[in-house]
């Protein structure tokens, strides 16, 4: 099987123009011909899906509520998860300087590319096909959203948990950056006075690890 064939198994989508696949997976780094079109292409049905998923899951839900829930499933970082799952960045094509950085492991780069797929699908079969495969990939996803659509990240329950009770805000501070450049891990330290209680994070971005610090707060929180 080449690469090709083992590409479209894994999005579950057998294109009738190939092309359109090879140019979704061309970073800007390899010339003119790249994927950046698609790219836009994609970010709107991607939108535009995810806001329809979630408009008919939450009927109840007012427009800010539904709109920082599509914001949590479209942002760069879930599109890159989704890339990573979809095995892309082994068939995306880089110039030889985003190669040798890594670039195959570049959220933004996983991000752009997964969009880019999206448009390409989008051009080949039609929007009930696009949307059809984009609904399988982001079904996990949805599936764990909370019944009411509420859930708040790590940072904001520990945040509303300390003011609720008048206590000082967390202290975040940055420990330890390890890695080069292309390939970072972040260690943050969450410091709460009220508790003296002290816990640590680590992820591939700040925020990231700030988020992993403060769910580990939570949780010792919870188990004194």
């Amino acid at each position: 099987m080449d690469n090709s064939a083992r590409l479209q198994r894994a999005l579950g989508y057998v294109f009738n123009d190939e092309s359109l696949l090879a140019l979704a997976l061309a970073h800007r780094s390899v010339g003119k011909r790249n994927n950046e079109r698609l790219e836009f292409l994609g970010d709107s049905i991607v939108n535009h899906v995810i806001a329809d998923a979630l408009y008919h899951r939450f009927p109840d839900l007012r427009e800010g509520s539904l709109s920082r829930l599509r914001a949590s499933l479209v942002k760069g970082e879930t599109l890159a998860e989704l890339a990573l799952e979809l095995d892309l960045g082994a068939y995306l094509q880089l110039g030889s300087g985003e190669r040798k950085s890594g670039g195959h492991r570049r959220e933004s780069i996983l991000a752009d590319a997964f969009e880019a797929v999206a448009g390409a699908i989008l051009l080949d079969g039609g929007f009930e096909v696009c949307r059809e495969r984009l609904l399988v990939w982001f079904d996990q996803r949805l599936s764990q959203l909370p019944e009411h659509g509420t859930a708040k990240d790590p940072k904001t329950q520990l945040q509303e948990y300390l003011q609720g009770r008048g206590y000082p805000l967390p202290d975040y501070q940055l420990v330890e950056v390890i890695g080069e450049d292309h390939d970072q891990e972040f260690l943050v330290r969450c410091t709460l006075e009220q508790h003296t209680l002290i816990a640590e994070g680590k992820g591939s971005s700040r925020r990231k690890a700030e988020q992993i610090a403060a769910s580990s707060a939570l949780e010792q929180i919870a188990n004194d």
